[in-house]
């Protein structure tokens, strides 16, 4: 049984400043290394729960947060970027299930720990055939075109909420609960990363008893729409081949959702 723990940083607990996840402020090794003891907790329980195998996708900023140096030696570590799958690096080998830990709610979510849906200067909106979705929602998908099922999510309250209300049946562990996009509640270290363990064996667990829940997996062609801050981006991005503008949104229909996530980076590219 082979896991992919796909990392992000914003949903770490303790982060509710971009200084926190920032690479340049003095503040990030601190959470860096919070993010690394959260990631362990999932590797533990995965193995605890049955895994043979652990995948970890560095998914925050450049893929350069994790310090391996710390990491549980049972896991093996994809960093850097960019790569083909984004956040979800190793979502194509052979995985039987994915962890999100450090997660955070869609841009436009109301008490939500830095809620943005891939750039937060560049992204105000984006769709899946017409479902508003964050990364949670896009990562999943592109798991799911792999028949990867996503098993748990951990992170503030508000994406705990988005990734039940998506996709069904997954664990989720809450590890602070904000009260404004940059104030929460959150818990200690030790105790959110032993409810992430536990979270995360069980989820395991139920995987390798073939009670997963189902993939995420929107419906082919692809439809993806992203809604820019600013009309001047929705010009640049309009240069994609293929896409379609009205206003500050573009769209682009995608014959799957790994060619969406492809254009969908090629518009935000473009978009600067």
């Amino acid at each position: 049984m082979k896991i992919l723990i796909a990392a992000d940083m914003e949903g770490i607990s303790g982060v509710v400043d971009w200084d926190h996840v920032n690479p340049d402020h003095e503040e990030y090794a601190r959470f860096r290394k919070l993010m690394t003891g959260e990631v362990n907790a999932a590797v533990r329980g995965a193995c605890e729960g049955g895994a043979e195998t652990v995948l970890i996708a560095d998914g925050h900023a450049g893929g350069r947060n994790l310090l391996i140096e710390d990491l549980d030696p049972r896991a093996r570590l994809h960093t850097g970027s960019p790569s083909p799958l984004g956040m979800v690096s190793g979502a194509d080998a052979d995985v039987n299930g994915a962890f999100f830990i450090g997660y955070h709610a869609r841009a436009g979510t109301e008490q939500a720990i830095l809620d943005h849906t891939w750039s937060s200067q560049r992204v105000a909106n984006l769709w899946l055939n017409g479902e508003l979705v964050g990364e949670t929602g896009l990562n999943a998908a592109v798991c799911g075109h792999f028949g990867v099922p996503v098993l748990m999510v951990s992170g503030d309250r508000a994406v705990c909420w988005e990734a039940a209300s998506l996709l069904g049946d997954v664990w989720t562990v809450a590890v602070k609960e904000a009260t404004g996009r940059q104030a929460a509640q959150c818990l200690p270290p030790e105790m959110a990363q032993e409810r992430i363990y536990a979270a995360a064996c069980r989820a395991a667990a139920r995987l390798r008893d073939g009670d997963a829940p189902e993939p995420f997996c929107p419906s082919a062609p692809v439809t993806m729409t992203i809604e820019f801050p600013g009309s001047d981006m929705a010009d640049r991005a309009a240069l994609l081949p293929g896409a379609e503008r009205e206003g500050r949104r573009l769209s682009y229909k995608a014959e799957d959702v790994l060619l969406a996530l492809r254009a969908m980076r090629a518009a935000l590219a473009l978009a600067g």
